[in-house]
């Protein structure tokens, strides 16, 4: 950091800085520097007809407001997407871009229970804390575009298409959501039948109430979800660790059936899979997607039980010859009926019984055993554990009698919950197998099952029956073969299958969305119209779920919401008179709000509509003229990191196609270029004891650190508040200037890779800034320093390869490379002006205040106005180049001699290899080296060097 005390009036200390900052951010703010007018609505300007032939749509992912506040790495992104924006601009684009907060969620709900403070107070006091340190930056966000998910006005319209989602049904047909009134009429005229068979028109009101729920979007459901009686309430996959804990409290958490809202995420599976094409997102994202969605192709098979029937799906049909036993998950509905009523017989392994005598008893004894595992951990457990029903299944290609068994590493989310064991050829069930004394027959050629399973490819063996044989052939001929078969026996057909499951949609919470639904005495729901809208969330004194015995599984959900009696219980009139309904208690989850986002940005003060489509359509509408044929529309950039990349992208993907299908926008996506920043990390340092101590207090002496004298381990990780390594924005503002932390974060090194922060290291975009500074400005009296000198030819050439360097760099987000070439041309201009008295010339240094306008707009916009401009650097014409001076006249070659470089040579760009060579044998220094000695080889690689073998 500068020292103010050997600071000259008009040098660019950090007070110079700030004061240069705070100006600049007042003068934007006070002229809607940023403001982007839309083509209708109060957002438009007049003379909207002149909206700019392009636009630029671009988007960070939706932060949420820590009461932590933000740490320098949290504005990586930001600052990367301003930029971006900033560069647009000067291209003479109309530039969206705006920054909200997804403000629903645990920490403030917590906080709230500790101290009483209500969540909405916690959450405005980060929000604006947020902006804040935000603020510091210079970040060209349009403010009149910024919302929050906590604003009941926002959220009336998270409301509003929960209840379009519930209100419409998935045409297989079409491929597409339609609302529930036409598959109402199709089903009163005998169109359809109810997904049980009947006739719509037979049932009654109940009845056709229920049928309808089995086709709708959104529905109730008795869905097995993580119940965690320690908090009190239902937690998400992502919310429990490997251990079956809960991510916070590390309470244990239970497997429960419950009824929940769930989302038909699922009947978009294959839109969602086949639309990863359309989109221009890292392929690493893709393929996290497409392995979340999980279709693969294979096979259901009917297997029979003690007059049941098992349906197993495999993507392997091949190797039914070689299965041996058949696993169930423990949740089932099959197990209870499928139990034996009998003790087990003597001769069964006692590996099969849990150490009971009666099936019953183990099965009981093993689900509560499993009841706190998370699915992930079913998965991925190395320890292979389950218990025999003490019944037998009948392998329907053969005959064979073979163990049913239910195992925590089968989930009832996929698949049917049951699968057929091939030990021979999955790893999984070879293992069991073999922990299970089970056997393991061969019915793939070409491994070794004495040692391990074998699931490559290769040839059937062990294959055959009375009426097929699969013998010798290979994988894809023994599935065509054994899937007619199976269709025409009747036991099977073939299917394709998913992993992904549908979407519970419900948290017992209280800071989230209220669902706009009530219910009747019956217990029937009924959606609001939109007239209720939005239903708000009533004050409450207690935000505390009832929490229970961490262990007691048994327990049940109490929302916070149950508590507010004088909310839930209401009178309304929806059609049939006035009655009595009752509010539902739960709220939707954090992912509600962040699943739509995107839009309400584009119109976020329209009160008619949640976006008009007009403006829609202009900000995110398919554009093939520009990104070719099937272009989907969406945000032109979102940026975030990769953390994001299945559950978020996935929703809102989801909810976004069903909007697309009712015609509520032109866009098929949401984000039709996706790019992942990486991290800024930091050192992090542990006393003897492990504990993490404030790593800005630590102090290094001959290679080793200590913290109050005692030695400390140094660690490497991601910045954050649990490792005390964190960094304030408002700290490195305060000692170098924003528009070095700006420049120090873009330099670092490439936007989507993670990078060391090191204080020390920002000094050097503080000089880089200091040394531009001196170009333009005299530090003694403040004047202009330049001259009115003409280009040089070096000059020009130095401007014109930095102009084009930095367009190309911008334009592709290599913003660590941008820094690099302006950091280079300052240092040429420095080299060669440096000690001139007339100074650089304005024509050389005036461009530099547009090249790095994007990256450092407070200096920029400074040495703009002192250049003598009266409009803002933002919408000023970034500089061209001219192509002329791209191209060297002369170029340098190294010489070699046998091998070794020992000379260079100076020649014109279009000299021939005669003349090279002929340059490079009259080098002085090559012929001292040649001197009496025979040249026997003459090597020239064009443009790359010479090489010259000398006896």
């Amino acid at each position: 950091m500068t020292n103010p005390s050997d600071s000259t009036a008009h040098r660019y200390t950090p007070e110079l800085a700030a004061q240069i900052e705070s100006t600049w951010q007042q003068y934007w703010k006070d002229n809607g520097t940023f403001n982007a007018p839309n083509p209708v609505g109060d957002l438009a300007t007049e003379g909207a007809g002149a909206l700019p032939k392009e636009k630029l749509n671009i988007q960070d992912m939706f932060p949420y407001p820590s009461g932590a506040g933000l740490h320098v790495g949290h504005p990586l992104g930001y600052i990367a997407t301003d930029t971006y924006a900033r560069y647009n601009r000067m291209l003479g684009k109309n530039v969206l871009h705006t920054l909200g907060y997804d403000a629903f969620g645990l920490p403030a709900e917590q906080y709230a229970i500790q101290t009483g403070t209500h969540p909405r107070t916690t959450t405005m006091a980060n929000i604006e804390n947020m902006r804040r340190q935000l603020g510091l930056l210079g970040l060209g966000h349009d403010p009149r575009r910024s919302v929050a998910s906590t604003d009941p006005e926002f959220y009336k319209w998270t409301q509003w298409i929960f209840l379009q989602i519930y209100n419409s049904w998935f045409d297989e047909e079409q491929q597409k959501a339609r609302p529930i009134a036409e598959l109402v009429k199709e089903l009163e005229v005998g169109k359809r039948k109810t997904k049980d068979g009947r006739y719509y028109s037979d049932l009654t009101a109940a009845e056709q109430a229920a049928a309808l729920d089995e086709f709708r979007l959104v529905y109730l459901s008795n869905s097995t979800v993580n119940w965690c009686p320690g908090l009190g309430t239902v937690l998400a996959n992502e919310e429990v660790t490997a251990e079956g804990k809960s991510e916070r409290g590390n309470f244990p958490v239970f497997r429960k059936n419950l009824s929940q809202w769930m989302m038909r995420i699922t009947a978009y599976s294959d839109r969602l899979l086949d639309d990863l094409e359309l989109l221009d997102w890292p392929e690493k994202v893709k393929s996290m997607q497409r392995n979340w969605i999980g279709r693969s192709r294979g096979a259901e098979v009917d297997f029979t039980a003690e007059g049941h029937k098992i349906t197993v799906f495999t993507t392997r049909p091949d190797t039914l010859f070689g299965a041996e036993y058949v696993v169930l998950a423990p949740e089932h509905e099959l197990v209870d009926a499928l139990l034996s009523p009998v003790p087990y017989d003597d001769d069964v392994d006692s590996r099969w019984t849990f150490g009971h005598d009666d099936p019953k008893e183990a099965v009981e004894a093993y689900r509560e055993s499993i009841a706190a595992k998370s699915d992930l951990e079913r998965q991925e457990n190395k320890e292979k554990t389950g218990v025999f029903l003490g019944t037998y299944a009948v392998n329907p290609v053969n005959g064979k009698q073979v163990p049913i068994f239910i195992a925590d590493y089968v989930l009832t989310g996929y698949g049917t919950g049951a699968i057929m064991a091939v030990p021979a050829h999955d790893t999984r069930d070879y293992e069991f197998a073999t922990e299970f004394g089970l056997p393991i027959t061969e019915v793939v050629s070409g491994g070794d099952i004495s040692k391990e399973a074998f699931t490559e490819s290769g040839k059937a063996v062990n294959s055959a029956n009375d009426s097929i044989d699969l013998n010798g052939k290979s994988k894809e001929e023994a599935i065509a073969a054994i899937i007619p078969w199976l269709e025409e026996q009747g036991i099977g057909c073939e299917k394709i299958q998913y992993k992904l499951r549908d979407w519970l949609f419900a948290r017992q919470r209280y800071w989230g969305e209220p669902f706009p639904i009530v219910y009747d005495a019956e217990g029937q729901a009924h959606p609001l119209p939109e007239s209720m809208l939005p239903v708000e969330l009533p004050e409450v004194e207690d935000y505390k779920p009832v929490s229970f015995d961490p262990d007691d599984s048994d327990s049940s959900p109490q929302p916070p919401l149950a508590k507010a009696r004088e909310w839930v219980e209401v009178e309304l009139d929806l059609g049939q008179g006035t009655q009595t309904y009752y509010r539902d208690t739960n709220v939707m989850p954090q992912w509600a709000g962040s699943s739509w986002y995107q839009l309400r940005y584009i119109d976020p003060q329209n009160s008619e509509e949640f976006c008009s489509l007009e403006n829609e359509r202009y900000w995110t509408g398919p554009r093939p003229e520009e990104h070719g044929a099937g272009d989907p529309g969406g945000v032109d950039l979102y940026v975030g990191g990769v953390e994001h990349a299945v559950l978020h992208l996935l929703y809102a993907r989801f909810w976004h196609k069903v909007l697309f299908d009712l015609g509520h926008v032109s866009s098929k996506e949401p984000y039709r270029r996706l790019f992942n920043q990486g991290y800024i990390q930091a050192y992090a340092y542990t006393d003897s004891r492990g504990v993490y101590v404030p790593a800005a207090e630590v102090e290094e002496k001959d290679g080793k650190f200590y913290y109050n004298g005692e030695e400390v381990n140094q660690e490497y990780g991601k910045m954050g508040k649990s490792l005390k390594n964190a960094v304030a924005p408002d700290d490195i503002c305060r000692d170098y200037g924003a528009d070095t932390l700006r420049v120090y974060e873009m330099s670092m090194g490439p936007l989507d890779t993670s990078r060391p922060w090191a204080t020390k290291d920002v000094v050097g975009s503080q000089r880089f800034l200091q040394r531009l500074w001196r170009l333009a400005v005299d530090e003694t009296t403040g004047e202009l320093a330049t001259s009115d000198a003409e280009l040089t030819e070096d000059d020009l050439k130095a401007l014109h390869r930095a102009i084009a360097g930095v367009r190309d760099d911008y334009e592709n987000l290599r913003l660590n490379t941008v820094v690099a070439k302006l950091i280079e041309y300052v240092n040429y201009l420095t080299r060669t002006y440096g000690n001139s008295a007339e100074g650089a010339p304005r024509a050389a240094v005036e461009p530099i205040a547009q090249l790095v306008s994007p990256i450092a707009p407070h200096i920029a916009e400074e040495l703009w106005k002192r250049f003598g401009h009266t409009e803002t650097i933002t919408y000023s014409s970034f500089p061209t180049f001219e192509e002329k001076y791209l191209v060297d006249d002369e170029i340098e070659i190294p010489v070699q001699v046998n091998g070794k470089v020992k000379a260079r040579v100076n020649v014109p760009a279009d000299a021939d290899e005669e003349a090279v060579v002929s340059a490079a044998l009259a080098d002085a220094r090559i012929v001292e080296l040649t001197e009496g000695k025979n040249v026997v080889k003459k090597i020239y690689v064009p443009g790359r060097m010479v090489n010259l073998v000398v006896k």
